[in-house]
């Protein structure tokens, strides 16, 4: 959504709608802007995966190097906190998904994204309607997906590493050694504890995908509100530009680091050797 350019009286001027705009209908089945970005984000990233591994080579070099290189840095961060057998059945979701998510939030700020498109004459401004191009991230939709299909490979998770009956053990049953009285006490405590859990679980994907949602919304709408100044709009935009691309990267992060604590959360009886 963010632009370079300078707003003055001859200049565009638009604002960042929460909902994403449809710019097309083929067929009946309606096409947001958000939904364009989200192609052109999985395209980029599938070009590059190919053009990286297409001639592997001992000493990597271009974009093999860059590749392995954030490969490699993300398995190591990882493996330090899932273990290694959990990584090896979990590592294609996490990479996959900070790779995408850095991609979608720094794709949004170059220039043009949100500022081209349809719109009209209003005052001796350029109005836009319906731009073009916006943030990926900026659309809850696309973070509500994200967050779904992670809750779904939680499941799966879940139930291969404990099974469907270990699963239940780990979020109902009661911890550690007790008899007598203070063995049915703990039952009803860690029942209790557990359906409180079970909600937390539920929510999880709300949290996530506004998480993500609202901090590239609100980035990308402090962005164009600086544009907006006279004359020195462009100027006044530099270090929040920047600032931006520090905020994609720690919010790829965040939402790599919660998923994989989550699942570390539900799969770690089987990971204490590893984490120890």
């Amino acid at each position: 959504m963010a632009s370079f350019t300078q707003r003055d009286d001859c200049d565009m001027e638009h604002a960042l709608t929460p909902q994403a705009v449809e710019i097309a209908r083929p067929f009946g089945f309606p096409i947001t802007n958000s939904m364009l970005v989200t192609w052109i984000v999985a395209a980029c990233v599938l070009v590059f995966a190919q053009t990286a591994t297409r001639q592997m080579r001992q000493v990597p070099s271009g974009a093999q190097n860059l590749l392995e290189w954030l490969v490699e840095g993300l398995y190591g961060f990882l493996e330090g906190l899932l273990g290694r057998h959990l990584l090896d059945r979990t590592f294609w979701y996490f990479a996959s998904a900070f790779i995408f998510i850095l991609t979608a939030n720094w794709f949004g700020l170059i220039p043009g994204v949100g500022s081209i498109g349809w719109g009209h004459e209003a005052g001796g401004h350029f109005v836009i309607d319906r731009p073009l191009l916006r943030g990926a991230n900026a659309d809850v939709n696309l973070t509500l997906a994200m967050a779904l299909v992670f809750f779904v490979c939680w499941i799966v998770w879940a139930i291969r590493e404990n099974g469907v009956g270990g699963m239940f053990a780990e979020l109902f049953a009661p911890k550690g050694e007790s008899k007598g009285a203070l063995r049915v006490l703990l039952v009803v405590v860690f029942f209790a504890t557990g359906c409180l859990e079970l909600i937390s679980i539920f929510f999880r994907p709300v949290s996530l995908s506004f998480r993500l949602y609202g901090n590239v919304f609100a980035g990308e709408t402090m962005l164009d509100t600086m544009a907006r100044m006279p004359r020195i709009g462009w100027l006044v935009q530099v270090p929040f530009y920047f600032l931006e691309l520090l905020v994609g990267l720690v919010q790829a992060m965040v939402f790599t680091l919660l998923t994989a604590v989550f699942t570390l959360l539900i799969c770690q009886p089987h990971e204490k050797g590893h984490n120890a």
